[in-house]
């Protein structure tokens, strides 16, 4: 060990992500043409979402002129945020980074043993590689693109997983083209979330600082890397969960904290991707109908991944997020609910996304 490991990240983020990348499952067979259109689909579906969000949600970046088909052509994205379609393995490698991105702040406090370093980033990149044949799409708002090049705070990447999204429609057996915009509302609710709130990005990062500054702070202690593992994925719905035992009090204060938020953001999707309709997506009841009922079948083998993921967790996640936003839509409308997104003071405490009536007194008065 040199001193050059004094202050080093307590997770090696360039073995987590060759490890992600290395263990991912293959995707469904496909046929080329099926991949190129899988592909385009995906694009012009984000591209379309941008309008629809925007329109529903009442979102809109600062600055941005009004979005319009004429403004967001296939594969655009929109404005500011970039749409890339991915494989899993690109998938667990740009989240790989996004972590690192967003734990930028935490080091280890004296020197870190390079073997625990490595350790943890093989458990980050095993779990980021199991988890990658789940996630249909995700919004980073830490960075530009996953590949090899300065990741930093930008306007933030949209990544869709096109063999997942491939194969849940046809698990599903839904309509491709429904579908696909279906799962491009939903992540570009949070582009829209993110774009909206300049400040929440920077927000979320300090936030995961301060609560994992305790965790490294003992280079010696047993288990760091289980530890980082268990949050790291909790915070991000990417992972384990199951954090009671290795929090501090205070440590779990933050992490309820952190939790209403990532509810919050999570809910206001769900329910916003469904909010369109039929007449954006004509079989939007069916999809949903069909969807949560996958999400809430257990198989005999996957009771053991659902624990380990926290499955459950993240549904009750999404549920209660639901749950505040319809509440407080119907109190004080669309205007009053994206009072969220003014400032860190606004935001629903994790008391009150479970008592959406508190969150209203205390904002709207």
């Amino acid at each position: 060990m040199n001193d050059d490991d004094r202050g080093a990240p307590a997770i090696d983020w360039d073995v987590a992500a060759g490890v992600a990348a290395r263990l991912v499952r293959p995707g469904p067979a496909a046929t080329r043409p099926e991949m190129a259109d899988l592909v385009e689909g995906l694009r012009a579906a984000a591209a379309e979402a941008v309008v629809h969000v925007e329109r529903i949600t009442e979102l809109r970046p600062d600055g941005e002129p009004r979005a319009s088909a004429s403004t967001h052509g296939p594969g655009t994205g929109g404005t500011t945020v970039r749409t890339l379609v991915v494989d899993r393995s690109a998938w667990a490698r740009a989240n790989a980074r996004m972590l690192s991105v967003m734990t930028s702040g935490v080091h280890a406090t004296g020197r870190p043993r390079a073997v625990a370093r490595w350790s943890a980033g093989t458990q980050v990149g095993a779990v980021l590689s199991l988890v990658s044949s789940r996630v249909l799409g995700q919004f980073d708002p830490f960075s530009t693109a996953p590949g090899p090049v300065s990741i930093g705070p930008g306007p933030g990447t949209l990544l869709l997983v096109a063999p997942n999204v491939l194969r849940m429609e046809r698990v599903l057996d839904v309509v491709p083209q429904d579908f696909r915009l279906w799962v491009a509302l939903h992540e570009q609710t949070h582009a829209a979330q993110f774009g909206t709130a300049r400040w929440l990005a920077a927000h979320l990062r300090d936030r995961v600082t301060a609560m994992l500054a305790d965790l490294v702070a003992d280079d010696d202690s047993p288990g760091v890397g289980a530890a980082l593992t268990r949050v790291f994925g909790a915070l991000t719905g990417n992972g384990p969960v199951g954090v009671d035992a290795v929090l501090t009090p205070t440590q779990r204060e933050s992490f309820d904290e952190l939790g209403a938020i990532m509810a919050l953001l999570e809910g206001h999707a769900d329910v916003m991707m469904d909010a369109v309709g039929p007449d954006v997506v004509p079989t939007v009841r069916l999809i949903r109908e069909r969807f949560d009922r996958r999400r809430h079948a257990t198989g005999r083998g996957d009771a053991v991944v659902r624990t380990l993921l926290g499955v459950d967790q993240k549904m009750a996640q999404y549920r209660d997020g639901a749950v505040f936003v319809r509440a407080v839509t119907r109190s004080v409308g669309t205007s009053g609910l994206n009072a969220v997104w003014s400032g860190p003071d606004a935001l629903p405490s994790a008391r009150e996304i479970a008592d959406p009536r508190a969150w209203v007194r205390r904002v709207h008065g």
